[in-house]
Formats: structure tokens, sequence, C-alpha cells
């Protein structure tokens, strides 16, 4: 079980990784190093002299889609072995591994639409969506065998959903502020038209919201005196959001400066894990053995861990 712990853990690194090494690629102007796809130019499969540094980084960052697949798929492999069954941790692993090639087909799009802002905001949530996957199966490969905890209020545990959408609304609204300003990836390449200025405003309020709604999370659950761990993981993700909020801000006021926007790419990916891991632990776990009450054991057949027959 170690084994298939460690391999999630990898997972949610290796998702976070890609995103950042994307992000050096559209920070250093080769998003076009290598202007064709699935090759790097017509005629080559990797870079040639013409695309100097800028090859090499772009196809850099596609051998390392390689690495993130090579880790996605042991994970699926060692979570397929796990016994008894877990049905919910093999979905997750196929889900997380079924996304890796949809990720580098988008990647393909991306690079053969020249950049469009458009395609190049739906590859960065959709890496957002898989670490997520990675963070909830890696939190339940940790917590497999733990003691039963009553988790939060049932009132509490439903504002976890729409504390989730605000965390996604705000990733959403900052792909569009990255969409709509500079560092675009190539010098030719398009933004989405949209005033800057009007579309961080936007970004910069649901911050705003994200942040009073996790302290105010925060402190309910100090209130009803909840659970350490549910408590400890929604101040760690105020933290996380705090830094973050700083960090845009800091970027904003000192026009763009390559290594804070990098700094503040890497501090999406962090919110989303932060995020994820707050309202997991919103959640009851189940005795000793068992991941939750919703999701049975299995045996080798398939058949529910201590049914008849």
């Amino acid at each position: 079980m170690l084994t298939v712990r460690r391999l999630a853990l990898a997972s949610v690194v290796a998702n976070s990784a890609i995103v950042v090494t994307g992000g050096a690629v559209r920070l250093t102007a080769s998003g076009l190093g290598c202007p064709t796809w699935p090759k790097c130019t017509t005629t080559t499969l990797t870079p040639t002299p013409e695309y100097a540094a800028h090859g090499v980084i772009e196809f850099g960052n596609r051998l390392l889609t390689f690495v993130l697949l090579a880790v996605v798929v042991a994970l699926l492999v060692a979570v397929w072995r796990v016994r008894p069954v877990r049905p919910g941790w093999r979905r997750l692993a196929v889900l997380g591994a079924l996304g890796i090639p949809a990720q580098a087909l988008l990647g393909g799009i991306t690079v053969l639409t020249e950049l469009n802002p458009w395609t190049v905001m739906g590859h960065f949530l959709i890496s957002g969506v898989l670490i997520a996957l990675a963070v909830v199966l890696w939190t339940r490969i940790r917590h497999d065998g733990a003691p039963a905890d009553p988790g939060v209020p049932l009132p509490l545990r439903r504002l976890g959903t729409a504390l989730l959408v605000v965390v996604a609304a705000t990733l959403v609204a900052g792909t569009v502020v990255t969409g709509s300003g500079p560092h675009s990836g190539d010098l030719a390449a398009g933004r989405t038209g949209l005033d800057p200025e009007s579309v961080s405003q936007v970004h910069a309020d649901l911050v705003f919201l994200l942040i009073g709604l996790t302290a105010a999370f925060y402190v309910a659950l100090r209130a009803v005196s909840a659970p350490p761990a549910a408590t400890r993981a929604m101040g760690v993700l105020l933290v996380v959001e705090l830094a973050q909020g700083a960090l845009g801000f800091a970027q904003y006021f000192s026009d763009l400066p390559v290594l804070l926007v990098g700094l503040h790419l890497l501090g999406a990916c962090l919110v989303i894990v932060t995020a994820v891991q707050a309202v997991l632990a919103l959640q009851p776990r189940g005795p000793a053995g068992q991941t939750s009450a919703a999701e049975p054991l299995q045996d080798r057949r398939g058949e529910p861990v201590g049914s008849a027959g």
C-alpha cells in the first residue's frame, strides 16, 4: 500500500509540475518553438537550430508529458492490483490516465491554432481538473484504514461544494486575465480582445470573495468544534489563498515580471490541491479498512466484501 500511496502523491506532483513547465514555455515566448504537432517541425521530431532555445524549451515540455504518463499508468496498475478491490480508486485512476492523452491532443490543437488564447486557457483548466482528481485519489489512499471520523455538520459539508465553485470561478477568471494580457507564448500569438484591466478587476473581486468565504469557513469550523484535521486543512487553504492573493497583486503592480507570474502559476496549483483537501476533510470517514460507506470494498470477483454467497 505504501507504493500506491507514493505513486498517488507522485501523480499530484507531476500533474502540477507539467502546469509550471507549461507556464515556463509561455513566459519565455517558446510556445511556437516547435511550430507544428505531433512533430516539432514539418520534417523533424526534435527541434532544429532555427528555433534555438525556444525549440528546446517547448520540446522539453512535450517530453515531460511522457514522464507524467508513466507516473499515472504506474499508479493505474498499482491501484488495479490492490486487494480487496477499491472501485472508487480505480475510477479515479482511469480518469487520471485518460486525461493525459486528452491534454496532449489539446496541446497539439493549441500549437496548430498558433496559441489561440481560448485553447491555452482550456489546456490549463483541464490540468486543474486532473490535479483535483489526483488529490482526491491520493487522499483516499492516504486515509485508507484510518480511524473513523464523523466529519462536520451536514450544512457545512454542503457549503464545501460552494467553496469549490468559487475556487473554480476564480481560476477561470485568472486564465481569462492571462489570455488578455502579455506573456502570450509567442509575439505572433493572439489575445482575447478583452480589456485586461476589467477582467483583472473581476478576478480580484473573486479572490476577495474566496478569501472571505474561506476565513468564514475556518471560523465556523472552530465554532462547532470540528475535527482538528478539517479545521487545520481549511486553515492551510486560507494561508495559501492569502499568499497567492498577495503574489497576484505584487505581479499586477510591478508590470507582470516573469518570475512572479511563474510563482503565481505554481500558487494556482497549490490552491487547487489545498482546496480539494480542505473540502475532503469535511467528509466523514468510515471504519478502518473502508474508504466510505458508499463505496464498499470488493473481493477479486467484484463482490462486496462480507456479502453472503
